[in-house]
């Protein structure tokens, strides 16, 4: 740990070694990301600087260089991603987390972290948490948005124990933490995945079906008692339509991807997306709940690859194809 600690020598203010960043360049897609070398500074009050050792990806990341929530060039260039875990390298006075005090040398995870790409990143004490120790980095820095998101979800719909949810999409990053979080309230869980994933979905504890012409009547098959809330982690028309067939109370319809349908069903929209609720409250206070359920072993990070950071643009193509099972996570060129 010397290492950093030895990072924490320069003067107050003074502006330190240069850092890698991605940063989006222009609007459009992931050809417009480049990575810049910037200066870190030391951390003010209240703030901490980390040595990044992991940061995820998340659909969030390149849809605000889409253009998708607008195109203000005053914007650009735009830094990128919201989480990141690492070794806490310097710490601002009066710098404290949810959970408490923050020292040098603390192994975290940040989130919200605006710009998180990054080798190094200062951020609020606020936004700090510590990483549970059964965690692999990658694990870590992947936990946050999809996790803080997948409770957000559950609450919104107001999943009891005894119900049952469909989620859809559930092999993803959100879907995945959805399922085990609905599993471990007692919730009988049915998820849609391609068959090749049914028996990761199984080991979760949740009931599988295969998406495709046909999935209303499979999951009426699969859950005869009826569906009482309904999860859209993919926004496709068959995932409104269908969660639209099965469960009466709209209002325990989330989406946090169909924007456009769910706006016009009536059901709940979740998130960064237009007319979505943020949630700020509910995912803020999730990260103590995420790490306390991983420290349990109630809930595991799956990593779908790695990439280094200077590949951003590479990470950013394959998740916008929307075929990966859990996170895609950007590391640093010193892990």
């Amino acid at each position: 740990m010397n290492e950093f600690l030895e990072l924490t020598q320069c003067a107050e203010g003074e502006v330190r070694a240069m850092s890698e960043i991605v940063v989006a360049t222009a609007y459009g897609g992931p050809e417009v990301l480049a990575v810049e070398d910037l200066p870190t500074p030391d951390p003010g009050p209240g703030e901490v600087r980390i040595a990044v050792r992991a940061a995820g990806v998340n659909p969030v990341d390149y849809k605000l260089y889409s253009g998708a929530f607008g195109a203000d060039p005053a914007n650009l260039p735009m830094r990128l991603g919201f989480e990141a875990a690492g070794v806490v390298t310097a710490v601002g006075a009066d710098a404290a987390g949810p959970a408490g005090r923050i020292s040098l040398g603390d192994e975290v995870i940040a989130f919200r972290a605006a710009g998180a790409y990054a080798a190094e990143l200062v951020v609020s004490g606020s936004s700090v948490v510590a990483k549970p120790s059964t965690m692999s980095w990658e694990q870590a820095g992947g936990l946050m948005l999809t996790g803080a998101t997948a409770v957000h979800a559950l609450e919104a719909v107001g999943l009891r124990g005894s119900e049952t949810v469909l989620i859809h999409g559930a092999a993803g990053g959100v879907g995945l933490t959805a399922v085990q979080l609905a599993v471990g309230r007692g919730a009988t869980v049915l998820g849609t995945a391609s068959s090749g994933k049914h028996d990761l979905l199984r080991e979760l504890g949740a009931i599988p079906v295969a998406y495709g012409p046909g999935l209303a009547d499979r999951v009426r098959a699969a859950a005869p008692q009826g569906v009482d809330a309904a999860i859209d982690c993919v926004g496709t028309d068959e995932a409104v339509d269908v969660s639209l067939e099965l469960v009466r109370d709209r209002s325990r319809i989330a989406t946090i991807a169909a924007f456009g349908r769910g706006a016009k069903a009536g059901i709940k929209l979740l998130g960064a997306g237009p007319g979505g609720d943020p949630g700020v409250q509910i995912r803020n206070a999730a990260r103590l709940q995420l790490t306390e359920a991983v420290a349990a072993g109630r809930l595991r990070v799956f990593v779908a690859n790695t990439y280094p950071l200077r590949e951003a643009a590479t990470a950013h193509r394959e998740v916008m194809a929307g075929h990966t099972t859990g996170k895609i996570i950007l590391l640093p060129s010193r892990v």
